[in-house]
């Protein structure tokens, strides 16, 4: 298959081209400024383009030819600079709802491309219609647990707004929610997929590495369970 993937280069980003390339996929890898892209990323199997992922117009000039576009956007690269990534999302939190309508004006052009948008897990119910999102103890209490300050709170509403306007609309969309703790770590394949519900391991903890996070995608990409839909995954 041909997939382009937005944020090529972010934490969940590099790991999906990775995981792409070694299941023989062909990929696309996408981000603000291509020609930054270092030697690393630079691989066999895959050309580097620039996008601006808040410009419909921009996104539909990279669509043609390819099967699925992922799109891991945010503001800033947390692989490189987690702070400026923190400080960026806290100042615009609009910008997530903002690319998801552009992503989607873009699949005007190409309404057979499927579209993947990696989001945030706190539009995740921890009981049936509590989310973090909308309870603010809760999600106080989170970004206290996982270290990021409680101005946080208004990036993690700014992907339910995402999620929000995917729903509105009847293209072929998914989107991916991680778990609350996600970092590098291993490719174990082994993990479980849930919908809505937040998933947690055996001491209660929302957590998945990024290699597996990524393992999930390309599940997901090769084989459709979640069209018009969220999905999660955790240990």
């Amino acid at each position: 298959m041909h997939i382009g993937v937005i944020g090529a280069t972010g934490t969940i980003g590099s790991r999906v081209v990775a995981e792409a390339l070694q299941r023989g996929h062909q990929v696309r890898a996408f981000s603000r400024d291509a020609g930054r892209a270092g030697r690393a990323e630079r691989r066999d199997g895959v050309t580097w383009s620039s996008v601006d992922v808040l410009d419909a117009d921009s996104v539909a000039g990279v669509l043609p030819g390819l099967d699925v576009l992922i799109s891991g956007f945010q503001p800033g690269n947390a692989a490189t600079d987690l702070a400026d990534t923190v400080r960026r999302s806290i100042a615009g939190p609009g910008a997530y709802a903002d690319a998801a309508r552009a992503l989607l004006k873009a699949l005007e052009t190409r309404p057979r491309t499927r579209l993947i948008v990696i989001g945030g897990a706190g539009s995740l119910e921890h009981a049936p219609g509590v989310t973090l999102a909308d309870s603010d103890d809760l999600l106080y209490a989170t970004l206290d647990r996982i270290g990021l300050p409680r101005e946080y709170a208004a990036a993690v509403r700014g992907h339910r707004d995402a999620l929000n306007v995917l729903r509105t609309s009847d293209r072929l969309w998914t989107y991916f929610s991680p778990a609350e703790n996600i970092a590098p770590g291993e490719r174990t394949g082994r993990f479980r997929v849930g919908g809505d519900q937040v998933v947690v391991d055996a001491d209660g903890v929302s957590r998945i590495s990024a290699e597996d996070a990524a393992v999930a995608l390309l599940d997901e990409v090769e084989l459709p369970r979640f069209v018009q839909r969220r999905f999660t995954v955790g240990y």
